[in-house]
Formats: C-alpha cells, sequence, structure tokens
C-alpha cells in the first residue's frame, strides 16, 4: 500500500448473537457493516470511532427492534441518516416495506447507493423533511431512533402516521422517564396509548428500549394487514435493476 492512500477501516466480525437475529441473511448485514465501516465513514455518517463497535451498538441494537412490526408491515424511517434502523430492519425482515426519509442530499444519495448495492428492492429512499412529506407518504407504522424527545419527535412524524398509526421510537435507558416528561404533550397531540417495550433479550446485553405511542385510534394488531403506504411527489424513489 502506498503511504499517501488512507488506510482502509474494516468492520469487526459479527458477534455469535449476530446468527439469531439476521438468520441466512446475516451475509447481507455483514456486507452493510463493512460498508458502514468504509464510506459510512469517509462520508461522516459514522464515526470513526464506531468501527470496532458496529455489531452491538448499532446493527444489533437496531435488528432486534424488528419484533415491533406485524408481518408485511410498512414502515417509515424518520431521520434515518446511516439507514438505522431502516436498512437493519430490511435486512432482518424482508417481508417489511420500509421508506428512509432523510433531509440532506449527500446523505440519500449514499443510502440509495447502498440499497442498490444490497439489493433491498423493498426500501425506498426519500429524501426531505418528515413534516413536509406528510402530503406524498404516509404508512401505519414509524420509527426512528436519536433523532429528538419525543414530544419534537412526534409533531415531526405524525404527519407520516395513517389514523390509529404507531411511532417507535427507538429510546436509551431514559425511556420511561422522557415518556412522563413528554405525556401530556403527546396527549395534546392525540396518543391514545403508550408502552415501554424492550427488545432483544437473551440476543444483546442490554436490551433495546422503544417507547410505543399509537395515535388517534386503538393500536393495530399483528394480524391484520397493513395499508399500502403512499409514495409520490418530492419523494426520491430511484430503483436498480
Amino acid at each position: 500500500m502506498k503511504h499517501d492512500e488512507p488506510e482502509r477501516v474494516v468492520a469487526p466480525a459479527p458477534p455469535a448473537g449476530a446468527k439469531a437475529v439476521f438468520g441466512d441473511r446475516l451475509p447481507l448485514a455483514t456486507a452493510y457493516a463493512s460498508t458502514l465501516a468504509d464510506t459510512g465513514v469517509s462520508h461522516g455518517l459514522v464515526g470513526p470511532r464506531e468501527v470496532p463497535r458496529l455489531w452491538e451498538r448499532h446493527l444489533l441494537n437496531c435488528a432486534v427492534v424488528h419484533e415491533a412490526f406485524p408481518e408485511r408491515a410498512v414502515v417509515i424511517d424518520v431521520g434515518s441518516g446511516a439507514g438505522l434502523p431502516g436498512i437493519v430492519l430490511a435486512i432482518a425482515r424482508p417481508d417489511l416495506e420500509v421508506h428512509l426519509v432523510e433531509p440532506m442530499r449527500r446523505r440519500t444519495t449514499w443510502l440509495e447507493d447502498v440499497v442498490g448495492q444490497l439489493g433491498l428492492e423493498q426500501v425506498r429512499v426519500h429524501r426531505g423533511r418528515a413534516e413536509d412529506l406528510g402530503g406524498d407518504l404516509s404508512a401505519p407504522w414509524v420509527t426512528s431512533r436519536a433523532v429528538a424527545r419525543l414530544g419534537r419527535l412526534a409533531t415531526w412524524c405524525l404527519p407520516l402516521l395513517e389514523p390509529g398509526g404507531t411511532l417507535v421510537a427507538m429510546k436509551g435507558r431514559r425511556a420511561a422517564e422522557e415518556l412522563s416528561e413528554d405525556r401530556e404533550a403527546l396527549e395534546q397531540l392525540g396518543m391514545t396509548e403508550a408502552t415501554v417495550s424492550r427488545h432483544g433479550v437473551g440476543v444483546v446485553e442490554e436490551p433495546v428500549l422503544t417507547v410505543d405511542l399509537c395515535f388517534g385510534g386503538v393500536r393495530r394488531e399483528a394480524s391484520r394487514g397493513p395499508r399500502r403506504s403512499r409514495a409520490r411527489g418530492r419523494a426520491s424513489t430511484r430503483r436498480r435493476g
């Protein structure tokens, strides 16, 4: 290697728990981890210090949340960034239809390239702010990771939720406390049900917490088929052959 060439960062090998989550799609998850360690870092989507813990802190952390969604659900990932959790969910659950919402062009360009490289035909990328895409895109399920506090996040995501839809917000250890603090504001927005759920027990070292917020109706049961999402107008939906 020439001295003026940057050293290529290599993603760590998947841990033992990865097989239990990704099954026969583990090679796809490994390819995504390699991309995150490479162009994800060079494009500023992932910090270089995150590379050694990509699996535990990011991929598995997102993947275990797949159990929050029913079969063949349509899910919108708001503030997708590097595709966390949207791309990971699509890898773990090929039955899901996933829409990645991200306002920054350089990030959506990267996301489109990665989606194409991985062959994730059920994933679409949309450039724009969540609150501005409400007339063009909607689904029964919206998710987000490390974007904003619950009150603000719900305000942004509500235009994308179908009536009776559920926002699955990935949160840290303060999930219950944050829900308590923002409950009044959430109820004013039309929240009818709120639950703090634990995911990945026995798979990840510390279970992942989500705050599941239902708006405008009774929470959908897993046995109910989701309504199809609508994507048009400003939404970027470049497909790969």
